[in-house]
């Protein structure tokens, strides 16, 4: 089929995408800012067009001939308006999409009984619904309660909330009912919406097979997580006042977390089971292991490249420095020009550590690797199997080469003992218009384990400024300066 994505940048579309590819469809992806798929995977593989569903014109050419069209946009951060923002352009998706002779339209609303006293954000969900339907084009809702995987708004405020706040003051809403669900479960309704003609038409309630409370979630995410946390209930705490305080100890800003956190007034679970009946083939996993999925990238041994490639490409521009979070993982990335050949910067990125040192502030490296000693790790005596040559799984000090790529990348996961996982990755870009002239780009990742790991992170950052900021220019000076005369 002929498929239209709505929102293909955002946490949903951005995994949709590449299953409706992986299934033999032409995709087409409308979006605001085409820039911002640069570094998608699947990028190169779909037609991108310009538009937006505030400005019907631009539904015109990007609705062209199209079979089905996946509207997955909303307006949670637009400000007070987010509601008329929504139905508005709902109805003017609708009425293009009727008019472009689009079969079907399947959306991804909220879960809630529309009999009781929603919250504007889901009462805006569901006449988002109403209003794509107005149309006259066969809608298949899905209504959903909290997704659960790392990115999702919704699941990083219980990640955020639980790493960090040992002690948690809990308002009412946290024990409110709520029904979660799997992101890749998710994902499976949606593509196979297409595929099953019954499903047209439908409003579809999806959740997951646990029915649990917000403290609940927040509890079960702290046990797989082995931290040890308390609720206390407190009678007061408005959602204004809750969505302070995430602002203040998460990455949500409060403009997000209030619509949120007031729809949680609502119990959100299924109350109609059709969506068994329809696909059957979907069995929605348990909360656990939902969380368990999205902990993967912190807890596993190897940070996937997807992961990092896409978390460096989302977020950044060409900076020299920048710090930022994003799915539970702190970021700290350099870039410097050198004028070097891309060959010769890796040559000197690949010799680091062992007998050559981090060139910069060595003293430091062997002081944290006497410490690391001191508490029983591996500290800074193991060096480098080959003071030129690495290969994934050699030891490099206190660090375990993860990924090799010659010429291009090196990724190193470091092994001595601290509250959370951390990496250290190295690539070169090479110019092409400049023959020597290289790109170096140093990235520090952490993701860091209860407060203990935020704390450890923010009291080494001004640390960290010295030694990376001042190991990146050393090795361009290095790069830069003539090979002494036994390089090889």
């Amino acid at each position: 089929m002929h498929i239209l994505v709505t929102g293909a940048n955002g946490y949903v579309g951005g995994r949709l995408v590449p299953q409706l590819l992986s299934r033999g469809h032409a995709v087409r992806c409308m979006i605001r800012d085409p820039a911002r798929l640069q570094g998608r995977a699947w990028a190169e593989h779909v037609d991108i067009v310009t538009g937006d569903v505030l400005t019907p014109a631009s539904l015109i050419p990007a609705l062209a001939n199209i079979d089905v069209a996946y509207y997955l946009v909303h307006s949670l951060g637009a400000g007070r308006d987010f509601h008329d923002h929504d139905v508005r352009a709902a109805r003017a998706f609708g009425d293009a999409a009727a008019a472009a002779g689009v079969a079907r339209i399947v959306y991804l609303g909220g879960l809630g009984d529309a009999n009781d006293a929603l919250s504007e954000h889901l009462r805006s969900r569901q006449d988002t619904g109403e209003a794509l339907r107005s149309g006259g084009v066969p809608v298949t809702e899905f209504r959903a309660a909290v997704i659960v995987g790392s990115g999702s708004v919704s699941f990083e405020m219980i990640r955020y909330l639980t790493e960090r706040v040992p002690v948690m003051i809990c308002p009412s809403w946290v024990y409110t009912r709520i029904q979660p669900i799997a992101i890749r479960d998710v994902i499976q309704y949606l593509a196979d919406a297409i595929d099953t003609p019954a499903s047209a038409g439908r409003i579809i309630e999806i959740g997951g097979s646990d029915v649990l409370t917000y403290g609940e979630m927040m509890m079960g995410y702290a046990t797989l997580r082995r931290l040890r946390r308390w609720l206390v209930p407190v009678p007061f705490l408005t959602p204004r006042l809750s969505s302070y305080w995430v602002h203040l100890v998460t990455p949500i800003p409060a403009e997000i977390a209030r619509p949120l956190i007031d729809g949680l007034r609502n119990e959100v679970i299924v109350r109609d089971a059709s969506a068994r009946t329809l696909f059957p083939r979907i069995v929605p996993v348990a909360y656990a292991e939902a969380v368990r999925r999205a902990l993967v990238k912190l807890d596993s041994a190897n940070v996937e490249t997807a992961w990092s490639d896409a978390l460096a490409s989302s977020r950044l521009g060409t900076e020299p420095v920048v710090l930022t979070t994003l799915e539970g993982m702190t970021m700290e990335r350099r870039q410097l020009t050198v004028y070097a050949t891309p060959e010769r910067a890796y040559e000197v990125i690949s010799e680091l550590g062992g007998a050559t040192g981090w060139l910069r502030l060595n003293w430091a490296w062997q002081l944290r690797g006497l410490l690391d000693r001191l508490v029983g790790g591996v500290g800074m005596r193991r060096g480098r199997r080959d003071p030129r040559e690495l290969r994934i799984g050699d030891a490099v000090d206190f660090w375990r080469v993860e990924a090799v790529e010659p010429g291009r990348l090196v990724r190193l996961r470091a092994e001595m003992k601290m509250p959370g996982r951390a990496w250290l990755e190295f690539q070169v870009k090479g110019e092409t218009e400049l023959q020597a002239c290289a790109t170096i780009v140093q990235t520090a990742y952490f993701a860091p384990k209860g407060l203990l790991g935020v704390l450890y992170w923010y009291a080494l950052y001004p640390i960290h400024g010295l030694i990376f900021g001042g190991m990146i220019r050393a090795i361009a000076r290095r790069a830069e300066a003539p090979r002494p005369a036994t390089a090889r």
